[in-house]
C-alpha cells in the first residue's frame, strides 16, 4: 500500500523510481537483494515492504510476521550498505511501542516496557530494522540511514480482506457488506472505546517525498501521525456515514482488541516542518471509492 501511494504522489515523477514487485525480485533472498542492489546501485533506498495485517493474521501466524519482516530489513538495509548506498529511509511501525507507554507516544519509549502480545512479533522486526539502521549510521558516519514511525495507515492500495486487514478496511468491507445485504447490524470487537490514529496512506507518501528532499534535516527517527485519535465507534460511525448505512453496532466483549491507546508524539515531526493534509471523511470516502473499484461492487 505504502509503495504504490508513493509512486502514485503527485511528486514522484521528480525521481526516478525502480521499484520491483514481489515476483520480479523476492527480498526475502539475501543473495538476489544483494544482486539486484549492486547492479541498481541507487542513490536512495526506501524500505516499504513487509508482510503487513490486521489483528487477526498477527495472532494467527506470529511465526511469518516476525521471520518474514527480520529477513526483510536485514536484507535489503545490509543490501544497500553493501552496495554503497549512502542514504536509506526505513519505514517502521507505532506498534514498536510498549503496549504501556504513556501517551502520546515519544521517539525515547522505542524498548523501554513490554509489547502489545497480539503483535509482538512483527513489532520485534520493526525494532530489528531500526536499531540496525541505527547501528550502521554508527560504524559508517558517511551513510545515512533514517526510520520514519508512522502511526496507523489506511487508503488506496488496502487489502479489505477480514482475514488480513486492518481495522479501517475492516470497517468499509463489513459496514459495505451490512449495505448491500441490508443487514441491521454490525459487529464491533470490544466495546469500542479504544483509541487509535489512522492517516491517509497519501498523506505518508507525501511525508516520504518531503523527507528525500530534506534528508539532511531530518532526524534519525521520527514518528510520523496526526497528532490526535479516534475511538474505534467513532471510525464506524464516519464509516458508516460516508457509506450510507443506517443501522445499529453491536459489542462484542470477548474478542481482543490490542492496545487501548496508540497515539504517536509528533513533536519532532512538528519542528520539521510537516502534517499530513487529509481529513478523516475525505480519506474514508477516497478509501471507499478504491474499496468499490478494486471490488467491483
Amino acid at each position: 500500500m505504502v509503495g504504490q501511494n508513493i509512486l502514485e504522489h503527485r511528486r514522484a515523477g521528480n525521481w526516478d523510481f525502480i521499484a520491483p514487485t514481489s515476483t520480479e525480485l523476492d527480498l526475502t533472498d539475501f543473495s538476489a537483494t544483494r544482486r539486484f542492489m549492486a547492479e541498481v546501485r541507487p542513490d536512495a533506498v526506501i524500505h516499504s515492504a513487509g508482510r503487513v495485517g490486521g489483528i487477526q493474521a498477527n495472532i494467527a501466524h506470529p511465526v511469518d510476521f516476525l521471520v518474514t519482516n527480520v529477513d526483510l530489513g536485514r536484507n535489503v538495509i545490509l543490501a544497500a550498505r553493501e552496495a554503497g548506498v549512502g542514504k536509506l529511509l526505513n519505514l517502521a511501525s507505532s506498534c514498536m511501542y510498549p503496549r504501556n507507554a504513556p501517551n502520546p507516544l515519544g521517539e525515547a519509549l522505542v524498548l523501554q516496557g513490554e509489547l502489545e502480545p497480539t503483535n509482538e512479533g512483527y513489532a520485534l522486526a520493526k525494532i530489528f530494522a531500526t536499531r540496525l539502521c541505527e547501528y550502521i549510521n554508527r560504524e559508517t558516519p558517511s551513510v545515512h540511514y533514517k526510520t520514519l514511525i508512522p502511526c496507523n495507515l489506511y487508503g488506496r492500495h488496502d487489502k479489505f480482506s477480514p482475514e488480513h486487514s486492518h481495522l479501517i478496511p475492516a470497517i468499509i468491507h463489513k459496514v459495505h457488506q451490512a449495505k448491500t445485504q441490508n443487514l441491521s447490524e454490525v459487529e464491533i470487537w470490544g466495546d469500542g472505546t479504544a483509541r487509535r490514529e489512522f492517516m491517509y496512506a497519501g498523506d505518508l507518501a507525501d511525508a516520504v517525498l518531503r523527507a528525500l528532499d530534506d534528508f539532511d534535516h531530518l532526524p534519525e527517527l521520527i514518528n510520523i501521525g496526526l497528532g490526535h485519535d479516534y475511538s474505534i465507534n467513532e471510525y464506524y460511525a464516519a464509516a458508516a456515514q460516508v457509506i450510507g448505512w443506517q443501522g445499529q453496532f453491536v459489542h462484542d466483549t470477548t474478542k481482543p482488541v490490542g492496545m487501548k491507546q496508540k497515539l504517536v508524539d509528533i513533536g519532532r515531526q512538528r519542528a520539521w516542518g510537516w502534517m499530513p493534509a487529509t481529513a478523516l471523511r475525505e480519506g474514508l470516502e477516497k478509501a471507499y471509492r478504491y474499496y468499490l473499484q478494486d471490488n467491483n461492487a
